[in-house]
């Protein structure tokens, strides 16, 4: 009476395991064509990144902090934190890990952005989301390494893929609410002047959820970057790595320098997006 009923043992993991067989086995075409373009897209942004001049960078930086934050102390520190930041010698590593943070947030906002829209055009659809991106959300980020790797081997892609998965949900849930929370008047009266259904979400409801909808890229663009030292462990090259091997080494000065180079990156990229939430 105290050991639990062997009779009521479900074997969920060896349903999820032939799921993952029959895939590997039929889908391996379509898998290998995913990867071929999640892979020329993150390469594509690493060049550019590696291409613009450091000086270039960090004068774009301070000129985002001063332009859309409208600071200009703000820009000096921007400029500031970059400095360090390859003052560490991680520039280059640093210019890695903003290319995969802004792909992966790219190829988040072409799935999350559509889906947030359905979500919030039908009550059917967000029913059926919502607890799949509580799910997603909740599980830990290490699970998704599983699947990833078993598709995509190792490497930048499947590093990319699980960032994606961890990351999408704020983007989906914001457009939704942001579209949902919109004023019914101003819908109204949009489709009172004859406007068409793609006119309405397109001319009215989509600008009025702006705030929001930039919202959850500035969260989803946060939840990939703290992505970067878990997808270090299946081969994405950058600063994720170097605080990785600084764990394996013990080498606290490596880990704190790598670690605060991150943080750095993380309020520059934290405090742009978020401007666009309260441009008006």
């Amino acid at each position: 009476m105290i050991d639990f009923p062997e009779i009521m043992d479900i074997p969920l993991a060896k349903w999820v395991d032939g799921i993952m067989d029959w895939m590997l086995k039929y889908l391996d075409g379509f898998f290998d064509a995913i990867g071929f373009v999640i892979l020329n897209v993150v390469l594509g942004f690493e060049q550019f990144f590696l291409f613009i001049p450091w000086f270039v960078m960090i004068f774009l930086a301070g000129l985002a902090g001063w332009k859309l934050i409208k600071s200009w102390k703000v820009g000096l520190v921007f400029m500031a934190m970059l400095l360090m930041i390859g003052s560490f010698g991680y520039w280059e590593l640093a210019m890695r890990t903003l290319s995969l943070v802004i792909a992966s947030v790219f190829f988040s906002l072409l799935i999350g952005i559509p889906l947030g829209i359905w979500m919030a055009r039908s009550d059917k659809v967000e029913s059926i989301l919502k607890p799949i991106l509580d799910a997603m959300q909740t599980m830990p980020s290490f699970v998704y390494l599983i699947p990833a790797l078993m598709f995509f081997g190792m490497g930048k892609v499947p590093a990319m893929v699980a960032t994606i998965i961890y990351a999408v949900p704020p983007v989906i849930r914001l457009t939704n609410v942001g579209i949902r929370t919109v004023d019914t008047e101003a819908v109204e009266a949009s489709k009172a002047f004859g406007a068409t259904a793609k006119q309405v979400l397109f001319d009215v409801q989509l600008p009025l959820a702006k705030p929001s909808i930039m919202v959850g890229i500035n969260q989803t663009t946060m939840m990939a970057l703290a992505m970067v030292v878990i997808g270090s462990m299946i081969g994405a090259k950058g600063l994720g790595m170097e605080v990785l091997l600084a764990i394996n080494r013990i080498e606290v000065g490596q880990g704190f320098e790598a670690g605060i180079s991150i943080v750095f990156l993380a309020i520059i990229i934290d405090r742009i997006t978020f401007s666009f939430s309260e441009k008006k």
